[in-house]
């Protein structure tokens, strides 16, 4: 134990004392800081302007329409009065458009009931306006080819109003607002970043150590599972340093520019994701950390070991790649089974769990299974470096990575 402690308390002293780490933990926050102040500063002349878009007087337009079926016998109520105008002939519409006294007129055929077909009249080219103001003379015809009934009409624009039922815990968000899929993205994306950061901290030490033969000291005073514990556990902290430094300072700016930036209430992310979160980002950490760990144990540098981590990593992409259907669907079958399978869970649980609510009992069976992964593989990796010194200097291949994982390389 003191010496796993020793490992643990050098590799934590080497790792947050270096410049790089010291820029990357101060830097995201305060460039974060910088982009919400603009965004503050801007957001009061912002909003004004969009304030004075929305609340500008709108024209009324005035059409009209040259009804050859006699079908148009009556305006419906919503119709403002003086919208349409009737005309007794295309001459009179004509006449009436081109002196500006209506901006168009719809011409209504003789056979409109069997061909369905009006047509629009303008004097300018302007498609995309004229299909928005077919609106309201769509209401018309369809008020009179049912006789009159408002009802029936208003029922007939709006034939389904649909109240979802689900027997699964449903997040209490607005699906049609942005935000409902961003904020289960970038909490992915976090904790991606985050497990991948910490792992490759772990593939860098290994491997530095290897190629300057430091491995084969420490290995002469040391277990190799006291060595990678000793390792994985600093690590680990300087993760979780790096996660509370950039959740607090994201939770602080949020609240000092809340004028501008503030979320509903239902977006606010529960204290229970914080907690969760701390969870699966340790035991993710140390299953990805460890077979970083082994990579940097088989590879003969640092460059041949960067190659080689996109192997380790495919399961922990395959949320990424299919993160819609996660955000869509919390809780469909391709969600449950990534929340579980260790390999994918330390990515897909977090977005289940911002995107709404997860069964206690999948958290708890999520989390018992990444453990035990992560045990199992710790000792797996450990009997790797047992047999580094025999693979020193050989190319990575997947095959002999998996036998050395598994004990048969030694």
């Amino acid at each position: 134990m003191k010496k796993t402690w020793q490992i643990l308390t050098n590799e934590f002293i080497s790792v947050v004392s270096r410049r790089s780490f010291i820029v990357t933990l101060l830097m995201v926050p305060l460039i974060s800081g910088i982009i919400m102040l603009v965004v503050s500063v801007l957001g009061k002349d912002t909003q004004q302007m969009v304030g004075s878009l929305i609340s500008a007087p709108v024209v009324a337009i005035h059409e009209g329409y040259v009804d050859h079926s006699g079908l148009i016998r009556l305006i419906p109520p919503e119709i403002p009065a003086g919208r349409l105008t009737a005309f007794s002939s295309e001459e009179a519409a004509r006449q009436a458009l081109l002196s500006g006294k209506i901006s168009a007129y719809y011409i209504v055929p003789q056979d409109y009931i069997e061909s369905g077909e009006i047509s629009y009249v303008r004097q300018d080219f302007n498609p995309i306006t004229g299909i928005s103001q077919a609106e309201f003379f769509q209401t018309v015809l369809r008020f009179n080819l049912l006789g009159g009934n408002q009802e029936l009409a208003t029922r007939l624009g709006q034939p389904l109003v649909l109240n979802k039922v689900s027997l699964a815990p449903e997040p209490e968000r607005d699906q049609n607002n942005l935000m409902t899929f961003f904020l289960p993205y970038g909490v992915t994306m976090l904790f991606y970043i985050l497990i991948m950061t910490s792992a490759g901290l772990m593939l860098n030490s290994v491997t530095t150590e290897k190629q300057n033969r430091v491995i084969e000291i420490l290995m002469a005073s040391v277990t190799p599972l006291q060595m990678l514990v000793g390792k994985i556990v600093a690590l680990g902290i300087t993760g979780l340093l790096q996660t509370v430094v950039w959740s607090a300072s994201g939770w602080i700016l949020l609240r000092i520019s809340g004028s501008s930036l503030s979320l509903p209430a239902s977006f606010q992310l529960p204290t229970s994701i914080l907690i969760w979160g701390a969870v699966f980002f340790l035991l993710g950490y140390a299953v990805y950390a460890s077979l970083m760990a082994g990579v940097g144990a088989l590879v003969p540098n640092l460059r041949e070991a960067s190659q080689a981590t996109f192997i380790i990593i495919i399961p922990l992409i395959i949320p990424l790649i299919v993160i819609s259907s996660l955000i869509e669907n919390p809780h469909g079958t391709l969600s449950t089974v990534l929340s579980l399978f260790p390999l994918t869970s330390p990515v897909a649980m977090m977005t289940r769990l911002a995107s709404g609510g997860v069964p206690f009992w999948q958290l708890l069976l999520a989390a018992g299974l990444l453990a035990g992964t992560a045990a199992l593989t710790v000792r797996a990796v450990a009997r790797m470096f047992r047999a580094q010194v025999l693979l020193s200097g050989q190319s990575f291949e997947i095959r002999r990575f998996f036998r050395a994982l598994a004990g048969k390389a030694a």
